[in-house]
């Protein structure tokens, strides 16, 4: 998730890499901890060494990007304590439902700790997703709109939930499929709305990458880049104009998730009708069991009279 504002986050940033020591590898008992491996600086509290060690060394390992060239610059990740000290450093304007917040301009990323609920996910791949924005940043710069970035760190991450929860979202049955400019917008309500928008996002930026053949994204961003331009970008990689990329990733999410949507109307149709019928089928079934007790009622009023009517006649006939 790729943030903006800056002001209180690197005041509380500077204090933290002064307080976790210049050069030190070694944890600080006094209050904080330094790892540097690479181009990469990772500070954190004592708690949370052995989280930091693994993403540094995870962020060593994975340090090239789907088609950008190997990133250069260097990068501090600070992995806050508890949310309301993530929240402190990011600034009032983070979302509620970010889990770590990257600051391409100032090469910086700030993600939860040990801490986190589970909704925060795997800190690797959250990692991984922050650094693809700062790696996009450094080759692109701010020519990607918010779509891209976030579909293609998703891609870069292997987010494979988002492309299932595109296949799972009933978003298929009840919405027609978005222009790329309505995707922009659609990462501003945040919730249900925004989630629905990542995932998009992924499956357009997958679509991009499968049009790309071996060469994956590498030929859409060096055009791109070259001509500032991605309607150039898409015409010179892929020999299409950006409205027919729209209508083929439109018309390939149409053939690939058609038959899913199809069903889930399907059941959804079902349970529409079992919803309404099933209350009126209890409903007569109640009905006909007070009718059904009623003649059983009626019946056994109609035999203890005629019991009754027949010992009276004999009754008279013995007087």
């Amino acid at each position: 998730m790729v943030a903006r504002g800056l002001g209180l986050f690197s005041r509380a940033l500077m204090l933290l890499v002064v307080v976790a020591g210049a050069g030190a590898a070694q944890p600080s008992t006094a209050s904080g901890v330094r790892l540097d491996g690479g181009r990469f600086t990772v500070v954190a509290q004592p708690r949370d060494e052995r989280l930091a060690r693994s993403l540094l060394q995870e962020a060593q390992r994975r340090d090239t990007f789907p088609g950008l060239p190997r990133p250069r610059e260097r990068v501090l990740i600070a992995i806050a304590p508890d949310a309301p000290t993530l929240r402190a450093w990011v600034g009032p304007n983070a979302p509620e439902w970010g889990a770590a917040f990257a600051f391409p301009d100032q090469r910086k990323i700030v993600m939860q700790g040990s801490r986190a609920n589970s909704d925060a996910g795997d800190p690797r791949v959250v990692l991984r997703h922050e650094l693809a924005h700062l790696a996009l940043y450094e080759a692109m710069g701010r020519l990607p709109p918010r779509w891209f970035n976030e579909g293609y760190a998703s891609v870069a991450a292997g987010e494979w939930t988002r492309e299932q929860a595109f296949e799972t979202s009933l978003g298929m049955v009840w919405r027609t499929l978005p222009t790329l400019e309505q995707l922009e917008q659609g990462f501003a309500g945040g919730g249900m709305e925004a989630s629905w928008s990542y995932a998009m996002a992924h499956r357009v930026v997958s679509e991009l990458e499968t049009l790309g053949g071996p060469a994956g994204l590498a030929n859409l961003l060096a055009y791109w880049k070259e001509t500032g331009s991605l309607e150039k970008g898409i015409r010179s990689a892929y020999g299409m104009t950006g409205d027919g990329f729209e209508k083929h990733w439109r018309a390939q999410t149409r053939s690939r998730y058609g038959a899913l949507a199809f069903v889930t109307n399907m059941s959804l149709i079902v349970g529409f009708f079992s919803l309404v019928m099933v209350p009126l089928f209890i409903q007569r079934r109640r009905r006909d069991r007070v009718k059904l007790e009623a003649m059983r009622a009626a019946d056994a009023q109609q035999e203890r009279e005629a019991r009754e009517s027949a010992l009276q006649a004999i009754l008279e006939g013995a007087t």
